[in-house]
């Protein structure tokens, strides 16, 4: 671990005296400067693992805080001095054909540099952080048992209604109670986020951070009409979705607590009992869609790279984190022992395995991926993985319920992505609004986006609160409409799949493989697929889908 500042100074200060004479010499500096920026990177990792891990621990916290508040910001100077240094160099252009998304996203890192920003930028990701310790403890009591709302979640697979309906009131109340909460945080984080990209010459934070997310391959406006496409193609489909569901269940109306049980009212799917059995079946499934994925993750758990099991004071939700130097990612995330379970496991795995296919480049930006391109992969994983699913369900029944369950989750996240995002547009876009006009917009865009399909008049005011759960508004803003644009790569790369799986898994591997040295419709082209928004497009794809979930009703 790096203790302080002064041990890395030093680094940097001898490559900021050296002056690389030849194409050779500057290729040979950025690459140093590359390794010195990843070993760095490895040790921020470990310290935001271990404290997502345990966020009660305050070694944690605190080892945290020192790398933020007396590492970070002399990081981010002498790394804008470096930056300047490459761009300013005659022989740049000789490097620009073989590093051009690196370089592009460093000029870009320029011209967002400002020194006022250094110190707020340190507070905002203090502050994010608020949102996994005041929801890492969230707990209620079930039958006797204290439990995490991740472990609560599988009573909304019951198929006993009455049951359904008192764990989610449970869940919804217990949210509820930190609602002051989570809205204080959002309102401090977007008054010193808009700060911030004042400091920057920007209109508001949602153009800077689109420009801060390095969206090159398109545009702001492009995302507003991605959202407008998926409310006229997605959403309808979502809502015959929703009311075939409605008529299976044979219920009057579709109530929250109704959307995740299975459609036949049978027992809640069991995928896994333990932890070891749920590694097992992991590799085993990773094993079936090519034998190399297994031994990926074989390795993870042969070093101690994974957390799986939901427990108090863990931080909520999951991600792989890419470790740079060590080649090998660590997969955290919440099980309780529910076929979402499965999703998220598949889900990370995709990008564990992006992460072993890309290691081999050499520029870190090269292996700093976008999200569009690396949940492509996850996402992909998600759908290719399903056709393997035999070793979690080996009864013909549950695998079929189970495979049923996640095409729904694919016809049903699109509209909730693009509502999220459509979220954080206003929020940025409408400063110094009110909790009430908060409320009011949130609710008006689930009307939207859910369409008729659920009837929230029960749960209303839980309904209009709905975003505090997404920690990606807190945490990381306008980091998920990729999500979406991944979605749809991912059913196309899954419906290359289902024609040719040799030749759909080689574009894949080939997509993969190239991490983020080439711009992102180029990758997308080398997985076979398009980079397309369009509603004709969307359309197309939900229509793909919607007839593979028919076959399995």
């Amino acid at each position: 671990m790096i203790n302080s500042w002064d041990e890395i100074k030093p680094h940097f200060e001898q490559l900021l005296k050296q002056n690389p004479q030849s194409t050779d010499e500057l290729e040979k500096w950025f690459l140093r400067r590359s390794s010195l920026l990843a070993e760095i990177d490895e040790d921020l990792a470990w310290r935001y693992i271990n404290m997502t891990r345990d966020t009660q621990n305050p070694d944690y916290q605190k080892a945290y805080n020192d790398f933020i508040e007396n590492i970070q910001p002399n990081i981010i100077r002498l790394s804008h001095e470096l930056n300047q240094k490459l761009v300013s160099h005659p022989l740049l252009s000789s490097l620009e054909e073989k590093y051009h998304t690196a370089i592009r996203k460093i000029k870009r890192e320029i011209e967002l540099f400002n020194e006022r920003n250094i110190d707020l930028m340190t507070e905002e990701d203090k502050l994010a952080q608020e949102f996994a310790r005041i929801t890492g403890i969230m707990t209620i009591r079930c039958e006797g048992k204290e439990l995490t709302l991740q472990q609560a979640s599988r009573y909304l697979y019951d198929h006993r209604r009455t049951m359904r309906k008192k764990v989610y009131n449970k869940i919804a109340s217990r949210r509820l109670k930190d609602y002051n909460k989570l809205n204080d945080l959002l309102d401090r984080l977007i008054e010193l986020r808009t700060q911030i990209a004042q400091n920057a010459e920007y209109d508001n934070f949602r153009d800077f951070k689109h420009d801060e997310l390095g969206r090159f391959d398109y545009t702001v406006e492009d995302v507003l009409r991605l959202n407008q496409s998926v409310a006229k193609a997605a959403v309808p489909v979502m809502e015959k979705v929703l009311g075939i569901r409605q008529e299976k269940l044979d219920v009057d109306s579709l109530k929250p607590w109704d959307l995740e049980v299975d459609l036949d009212r049978a027992a809640p799917l069991v995928p896994f009992h333990t932890a070891q059995e749920f590694i097992v079946k992991t590799i085993k499934t990773l094993a079936s869609v090519r034998p190399r994925y297994g031994e990926y993750f074989r390795i993870m758990v042969e070093k101690g790279f994974l957390d799986l099991e939901s427990r108090k004071g863990k931080a909520p939700g999951g991600y792989n984190y890419p470790l740079l130097v060590s080649g090998v990612p660590f997969i955290f995330m919440n099980a309780a022992g529910t076929i979402t379970d499965v999703h998220t496991i598949v889900h990370e795995a995709g990008h564990a395995v992006h992460s072993f296919l890309s290691r081999e480049l050499k520029a870190l930006e090269q292996k700093e991926l976008p999200s569009e391109i690396a949940e492509l992969a996850s996402m992909s994983m998600e759908l290719i993985s399903m056709e393997h699913w035999h070793h979690f369900f080996p009864d013909g029944q549950d695998l079929r319920r189970a495979r049923r369950y996640q095409l729904e989750s694919v016809l049903r996240v699109l509209p909730w992505i693009s509502m999220v995002d459509s979220f954080q547009q206003w929020l940025y876009t409408h400063v110094g609004h009110s909790s009430v006009e908060r409320y009011s917009h949130w609710l008006s865009l689930v009307k939207k986006y859910f369409g008729s399909g659920v009837d929230w008049s029960e749960v209303e005011w839980y309904a209009a609160n709905l975003w505090q759960k997404q920690l990606h508004i807190f945490e990381v803003p306008f980091y998920y409409i990729e999500y979406g644009i991944a979605q749809l790569g991912a059913i196309a790369v899954w419906r290359n799949y289902k024609q040719d799986r040799e030749k759909a898994l080689d574009m894949y591997e080939q997509a993969l493989s190239l991490g983020y040295s080439r711009p992102i419709p180029e990758i997308y082209q080398a997985a076979g697929i398009r980079f397309d928004f369009s509603q004709e497009y969307i359309q197309e794809l939900m229509n793909f889908v919607m007839e593979e979930y028919q076959k399995l009703i």
